[in-house]
């Protein structure tokens, strides 16, 4: 890595001449350049439960690499599965890129699933849980109870479980009941007469989500430092007390995923608001999507359930071990083993701030200041938003909050400066997924305290990152500006990687007041000076500036392209960058998650490198660098290059011009990850990915860790 201040133009990727473009190469629109987006997605969860299995990961991290694969698993069921099925209910003909129809995806995704269902399975039971019961963690089978313990487990459920279940027969009086998405449930089978006369039958036990999933057992009946039994083995071990005088013939725990993604028809509404709320309680009963059940379960049951929940054969998952593998995430909480754990980090300032005066906005006049979290704190962004709520000359304070919680200190301080009488205008995007609850309880808190709360425009996610506080100085009015890659979101700053900047330059206060201007009132979009705003513009100024690589190439310049981003699968975008390709420009692209590109095919992708990295911190820091004719164009933002950010969100794309900075974005946002071969996966022309080599020493995130977090260090 450079070091710090390095004035060295940033390396492109090694000059490469393409091989001779074959006669036969396809046209760039065929859907064999194409992967298909949903298996793309699996392909990455796949990456995720990798590692799980790393041995130079600390244990309890691997634990919670794999629920992290099994939460993303779930989410892919409940919003991406779900649409594709309806997609193939209502016979769309229409086909994406890759040429896959609705039933196409379908098939491939049960078969890719399964597979990773069943490593997920394997990787806990004979990889996970033996080695952490090497260490004195143990998750306690039934089987596995001593006489003690089985006595405690049946007195618990007598205390904390038996009250709150309630057994529910299956009969003309009793239909399947309606299980809430992802929730525990046992079907039972039992034999014998009850008090009515009836001869027995099928009953559904729905375990409530008030529950603890996973219980420590107490000293004095554990046997070793940290034992713990699963609830679903507390309700299985004394199932027949909810049966009295029956015989309970089979138990068998299942879980039911459900489509979850909210409808509402903004055209037809008043109150955005009030509609989404009153759709949310609908998210835990939609249609069935998937069923999880214990692999013992006798077949005719299972047939019972599908029968009784409308789903194919395809969407069954019978698996070994806990129908919900999220919910064993709670031992990395439970249990206190610092050397099972990533070593803790103190985020650092960057050396500006130590240095300079406490008063951010005099900081600011003289120049931008650059945050890269996590490695670098959030409490800039905080304190300069403490600053203008305690200020008298700051007049108005105007945010985009797309996930920042309720109870965050970014909505306190929010909550404060309205309270003290500023303009405070916030733009919360309510249908950000699986947060609607928190930011609908934001919004109407800021409400009460006498903020503008608005909800962005209809139709379009409000998705750009931005802040902008305005203040009475001496010159007039003056514009202060955090424009960033990632949420306003304390905790997950401390965990993704992402990026700010935080500006007092005019040129950009304008640009961010114009888009406020657009997204709270009516208007034109007008042009932005620095800005690159979707959905205006932004995709034709990306496919322009990739273009003008292509042209340089062919004019036997020098040309380069490196960006990073969570998702690529633009169709526009991809065929560009395959013309760029076509033309000689070395392309370097880290994508995290989907790509739809296929690189190194002969004649379309040869110069085009794609790697992804998965490590400690989750990478979702937005960057881009064109070589720009040696002018070198540095970008941030919100955006991936994907349909929904270019064309159906509101986001922005900010350049980092201050010569300092851009080589801050370059050498810790992009050049590191080009030599990663600890963390690296990288994709091949059949859609696979290979990890790097077992061996290697250079881990990006590991790198800056060790730069970024000690004291002082950064400007």
């Amino acid at each position: 890595m450079a070091s710090k201040g390095s004035k060295r133009a940033p390396a492109p990727p090694a000059e490469e001449k393409p091989a001779s473009v074959a006669l036969a190469a396809p046209p760039l629109d065929a859907p064999e350049l194409y992967l298909n987006r949903e298996l793309s997605l699996l392909a990455f969860d796949e990456r995720v439960l990798a590692q799980a299995t790393r041995q130079d990961t600390p244990l309890l991290e691997r634990l919670r690499f794999l629920t992290i694969a099994s939460t993303n698993l779930d989410e892919f069921f409940e919003v991406r599965v779900s649409s594709v099925k309806q997609q193939a209910v209502y016979g769309v003909a229409y086909r994406l890129a890759d040429g896959l129809t609705a039933k196409d995806t379908l098939a491939a995704i049960s078969v890719r699933a399964h597979a990773l269902v069943a490593e997920q399975y394997r990787v806990l039971n004979q990889v996970i849980l033996p080695e952490l019961a090497e260490r004195g963690i143990r998750l306690l089978k039934r089987g596995d109870w001593t006489k003690r313990q089985r006595a405690w487990v049946s007195d618990y459920f007598a205390r904390e479980v038996m009250p709150v279940l309630t057994p529910t027969a299956v009969d003309p009086a009793h239909p399947f009941p309606l299980t809430i998405n992802k929730g525990l449930a046992f079907i039972v089978q039992v034999r014998g007469q009850d008090a009515f006369g009836r001869r027995g039958g099928v009953a559904i036990v729905l375990a409530p989500r008030a529950l603890p999933r996973t219980i420590k057992l107490p000293d004095g009946v554990a046997e070793g430092p940290w034992d713990f039994v699963l609830l679903s083995s507390v309700i299985h071990a004394n199932i027949e007390s909810l049966f009295p005088g029956m015989k309970v013939r089979a138990c068998h725990q299942f879980r039911v995923t459900r489509n979850s993604d909210l409808w509402v028809d903004e055209e037809e509404i008043d109150d955005l608001l009030s509609a989404i709320a009153g759709e949310l309680p609908r998210r835990n009963y939609g249609d069935a999507v998937r069923l999880e059940v214990d692999d013992t379960c006798p077949r005719e049951l299972v047939d019972f359930l599908l029968d009784r929940l409308d789903l194919e054969e395809e969407d069954l998952y019978q698996v070994d071990g806990p129908v919900n593998l999220h919910r064993v995430a709670a031992l990395y909480d439970l249990v206190d083993e610092p050397s099972l754990k990533y070593r803790p980090f103190i985020p650092s300032q960057p050396r500006r701030l130590l240095t300079a005066d406490p008063d951010l906005f005099a900081t600011l006049r003289k120049g931008d200041v650059l945050l890269h979290h996590p490695y670098q704190s959030f409490g800039p962004v905080l304190e300069l938003l403490r600053q203008a709520a305690m200020d008298p000359a700051v007049l108005a304070i105007k945010m985009t909050l797309y996930r920042t919680g309720a109870q965050s200190p970014v909505a306190a301080v929010l909550l404060d400066a309205a309270l003290r009488g500023k303009e405070v205008t916030v733009v919360v995007e309510l249908r950000a997924r699986f947060d609607e609850k928190a930011n609908i309880d934001l919004a109407t808190r800021m409400k009460e305290a006498g903020a503008h709360v608005l909800y962005g425009i209809v139709g379009w996610k409000t998705h750009a990152k931005m802040l902008l506080i305005v203040r009475r100085e001496a010159n007039g009015l003056r514009r202060y500006v955090h424009v960033g890659t990632g949420n306003y979101h304390a905790r997950t700053a401390l965990a993704y990687t992402d990026l700010g900047l935080l500006s007092a330059r005019q040129d950009l206060g304008e640009d961010v007041h114009d888009l406020f201007m657009q997204l709270t009132g009516f208007g034109r979009a007008t042009p932005l000076a620095k800005l690159i705003a979707a959905p205006f513009t932004m995709i034709d100024e990306l496919v322009r500036f990739i273009d003008a690589e292509a042209d340089a190439a062919r004019a036997g310049k020098k040309s380069g392209i490196i960006a990073k981003m969570n998702s690529l699968s633009e169709p526009t975008v991809i065929r560009a960058l395959y013309r760029a390709s076509q033309a000689g420009v070395p392309i370097e692209l880290v994508v995290r998650g989907i790509c739809a590109l296929r690189p190194k095919v002969p004649g379309v992708s040869e110069t085009i490198r794609v790697r992804s990295i998965v490590g400690r911190f989750l990478e979702h820091s937005r960057v881009f660098w064109f070589h720009h004719g040696g002018a070198e164009k540095v970008l941030i933002g919100s955006a991936d290059w994907m349909p929904r950010n270019l064309y159906r969100r509101v986001e922005c794309l900010v350049p980092v011009e201050a010569a300092a900075l851009a080589r801050r974005v370059v050498d810790e946002a992009l050049t590191p990850y080009l030599t990663d071969d600890r963390d690296s996966w990288e994709l091949g022309p059949d859609g696979t990915y290979t990890p790097s080599p077992p061996g290697g020493t250079r881990s990006a995130q590991q790198a800056l860790l060790a730069e970024l977090t000690r004291e002082h260090e950064g400007f």
